[in-house]
C-alpha cells in the first residue's frame, strides 16, 4: 500500500500559456474557425501578452496600476478658523415616557391586578463653563434632550433621559430677552437651562381600594422650551483696531499663532480671530483682530454695532493706523470719535497706537508727523517683514501685567487664557 502511495505524483499545475492555448484551441463558434494548440497556435505574442495580463493578476508587471486618489488641497480661506463670541441656541427638553396600562398574567393566578410601570423622565440641558473651551464656535444653534423611554408590564419603570451639556467658555454670560440670567464665571459651574418633561404613570399607579382594576394610564409631559443668547464677557485681552485693510490680520499673523485670512488685493475681514501671544514664562496673552470698523459705525451701518461689541470686550486697546494713508493721523481721531459715541469711555482704555506699514518708503515722515501730534506710545512695524514686532510684543507683556495688577479700577481682572 505504502509503494502504491509513494508512485502517486504530486499535480502540476499548467502556466498560464498552456492554460490560453486549450482555450483558443476550442472550435469558434459562428465564425468556423479553428485554433490550434499552444505549441502550433498562430495566435501573436503580443495578443497572447494582452490576454494572460487581464486575466493573471499574479505577475506584478502585469497587474494594473491603482494609484490613490489624492485629496484636494483646501484652500487658506476654508481652513480659517474665527473666534465666535454670541450665539443665539434654541433649548427644547426631551419628553417624558408614556405609562403603560396592563395586567399581571400567570397561570393558576388569575387575579394578579394591575402592573403597568410609569415612564421616564425626558432628558434635561444643562449649559457648563469649561476653562479649556475658547471660543463659542462649537455651540450649535438647536439643542433636543433626549426623551424618556415608555414604561412595560411587570412594574417596570422607563428609563429617564440622559442629560445634554453644553460646553462654554468661562465668562460667559446667559440672556433672554436682552435680560442677563447667568453669568457662568467658574470652572464647572452649572446652568439648568431646561427641564425634561416628567414621565407619564402607569395604572399601577392608580391602584387603590376603591379602584382594584384601574384602567388609567397618563403620557408624558413635554419638554421645557426656550430660547436664549449667549455671550463672552471678555473677547480677549488686547484688540486690534483699525480701518479696513490696516494690516491688521497681518500683523496678528506675524505675533501670533493665529493664521487669518491674508491677501495681495484689499478685502476686509468678516469675523474676528484670536491669537495667542506666548512668552517664555508660559505666560499667555490672547489678542484679537477685530473687523475694520468704517465711519458712522455707531450709526449701525454696515456691522458696526457687531464690530464695536467685540471692542467693548478687550481689556486694553492697539489702534493700528496704515502709514500708507495721505494722513493716518486722522484715522486715529474718527476711530476714538466712533469708540465715544458707540459707549463712553472706551476710547480712554489701556492703548498703544501701532503705525503699519513702516516697509515703505514714505512712511518714515508720516511717522515722524504722528508722534509730534499725539501723546500715546507709537510702535512703528512692519506687519510684511516682521520689522519691530519684537517691540510690540514687549509693550503688549507690559500692558497685561499692569492689568493684573489692578490698575484700571472698576474693571474685572481678565482670567489667564
Amino acid at each position: 500500500m505504502l509503494a502504491r502511495l509513494s508512485r502517486v505524483k504530486s499535480p502540476r499545475w499548467p502556466f498560464p500559456d498552456v492554460v490560453l492555448g486549450y482555450i483558443f484551441g476550442q472550435e469558434v463558434r459562428g465564425n468556423g474557425l479553428r485554433l490550434f494548440s499552444h505549441s502550433c497556435s498562430p495566435v501573436s505574442a503580443a495578443w497572447r501578452w494582452k490576454v494572460t495580463r487581464d486575466v493573471s493578476t499574479s505577475c506584478t508587471s502585469c497587474a494594473k496600476a491603482r494609484g490613490t486618489p489624492q485629496k484636494k488641497e483646501l484652500s487658506e480661506k476654508k481652513l480659517t478658523r474665527h473666534f465666535v463670541d454670541h450665539r443665539r441656541v434654541k433649548l427644547l427638553a426631551g419628553s417624558g415616557g408614556k405609562g403603560v396600562c396592563s395586567f399581571h398574567s400567570e397561570p393558576r393566578k388569575e387575579w394578579g391586578g394591575p402592573d403597568g410601570g410609569n415612564g421616564g423622565d425626558g432628558g434635561s440641558i444643562i449649559i457648563k463653563a469649561d476653562r479649556f473651551v475658547k471660543s463659542l464656535a462649537q455651540v450649535v444653534p438647536v439643542y433636543k434632550g433626549e426623551d424618556g423611554l415608555s414604561g412595560g408590564n411587570k412594574n417596570c419603570y422607563g428609563r429617564n433621559g440622559s442629560p445634554t451639556y453644553i460646553n462654554v467658555p468661562l465668562g460667559t454670560v446667559v440672556k433672554e430677552q436682552g435680560n442677563t440670567v447667568v453669568d457662568l464665571s467658574e470652572h464647572g459651574q452649572e446652568y439648568l437651562a431646561v427641564f425634561g418633561g416628567a414621565g407619564g404613570k402607569g395604572n399601577r399607579f392608580f391602584l387603590s381600594n376603591e379602584n382594584r382594576a384601574p384602567m388609567t394610564a397618563t403620557t408624558g409631559m413635554e419638554g421645557q422650551e426656550r430660547a436664549l443668547q449667549l455671550e463672552l464677557r471678555t473677547m480677549a485681552h488686547a484688540g486690534l483696531v483699525g480701518f479696513p485693510n490696516a494690516g491688521k490680520s497681518s500683523l496678528l499673523r506675524a505675533i501670533s499663532n493665529a493664521r487669518p485670512a491674508v491677501a495681495a488685493y484689499p478685502f476686509t475681514t468678516l469675523n474676528p480671530h484670536v491669537g495667542i501671544v506666548k512668552y517664555r514664562d508660559h505666560e499667555q496673552v490672547a489678542v484679537a483682530d477685530i473687523p475694520g470698523i468704517i465711519r458712522g459705525a455707531h450709526l449701525n451701518r454696515g456691522l458696526g454695532i457687531s464690530f464695536l461689541r467685540h471692542i467693548d470686550r478687550c481689556r486694553f486697546l492697539l489702534f493700528v493706523l496704515d502709514l500708507s494713508a495721505p494722513e493716518p493721523w486722522s484715522q486715529l481721531q474718527h476711530l476714538r470719535y466712533e469708540l465715544e459715541q458707540y459707549e463712553p469711555g472706551l476710547s480712554q482704555r489701556p492703548q498703544a497706537i501701532v503705525a503699519n506699514k513702516m516697509d515703505l518708503p514714505e512712511a518714515r515722515e508720516k511717522l515722524e508727523t504722528l508722534q509730534s501730534l499725539v501723546t500715546v506710545r507709537v510702535i512703528p512695524v512692519s506687519a510684511l517683514t516682521g520689522q519691530n514686532t519684537e517691540e510690540l510684543i514687549l509693550h503688549l507683556r507690559e500692558l497685561y501685567d499692569g492689568y493684573l495688577q489692578g490698575d484700571n479700577s472698576g474693571e474685572h481682572k481678565p482670567s489667564r487664557w
